[in-house]
């Protein structure tokens, strides 16, 4: 127990494997055994916590994003994973799809899923999100071949391309071949550290843990009389 511990307080804090490993006298595997246990911890957590964005008065970014490169050998294309995925304005809430296609079926359900009606949703011209303003939705666009910002709107999606970016170089920092193997999981990750990364690092370690109570819970015995 106190090398879960110890594990969980280091995993918080972005500890490398190296370390651990040479610090807690413990194998790779088991460093990235446990990783990978956190990181489903907190796509549970998401999951558990999750609730529609927006509403009347607010506004939401929707996008989507391609991770990986296609390349092209003998023939052969290799496509990464298509992530659509919408923050709101002036909060850390926001949701993340892997998506197996983008069309307007998909796109729309999934916003419908997390975005609640009467919201201001903004985007790309991307065709198949145009159904918006007929789902009850305040549907904005921007034209990205043209402006970064409508001219005459001033509708943007700035902050839901940063956080591409800001997701992009994390997962850099961890290494392709690993997120691509656990993608889901290490999205998950991304979006609990952003939901609660403002947090004391105190009260990030004692929300994990907590979490962990609840996904796990202590199983009891009946001591011997």
């Amino acid at each position: 127990m106190p090398e879960v511990l110890i594990f969980t307080y280091l995993w918080v804090k972005k500890t490398s494997n190296v370390w651990i490993v040479d610090e807690m006298n413990v194998s790779e595997l088991t460093v990235v055994d446990w990783k990978s246990f956190r990181r489903e911890v907190c796509v549970n957590m998401i999951i558990r916590g999750s609730k529609k964005l927006g509403g009347v008065g607010h506004v939401v970014e929707i996008d989507e994003s391609k991770f990986g490169k296609r390349k092209y050998h003998k023939g052969k294309r290799v496509e990464g994973k298509w992530v659509f995925g919408g923050i709101e304005r002036g909060s850390k809430e926001g949701f993340f799809c892997v998506v197996e296609d983008r069309t307007a079926e998909t796109l729309i359900e999934i916003t419908k899923k997390y975005v609640a009606p009467g919201t201001t949703v903004l985007s790309d011209c991307w065709k198949f999100y145009r159904p918006l303003s007929e789902e009850g939705y305040v549907h904005y666009t921007v034209n990205h071949s043209v402006n970064f910002k409508d001219p005459i709107t001033g509708a943007h999606t700035n902050g839901i391309e940063g956080t591409w970016s800001a997701i992009k170089a994390q997962f850099r920092s961890q290494g392709t071949k690993k997120v691509k193997d656990k993608f889901d999981s290490y999205l998950g990750e991304y979006m609990w550290r952003r939901l609660y990364g403002e947090a004391t690092f105190k009260g990030l370690f004692r929300c994990f843990l907590h979490e962990i109570t609840i996904l796990y819970k202590p199983q009891t015995r009946d001591l011997p009389k």
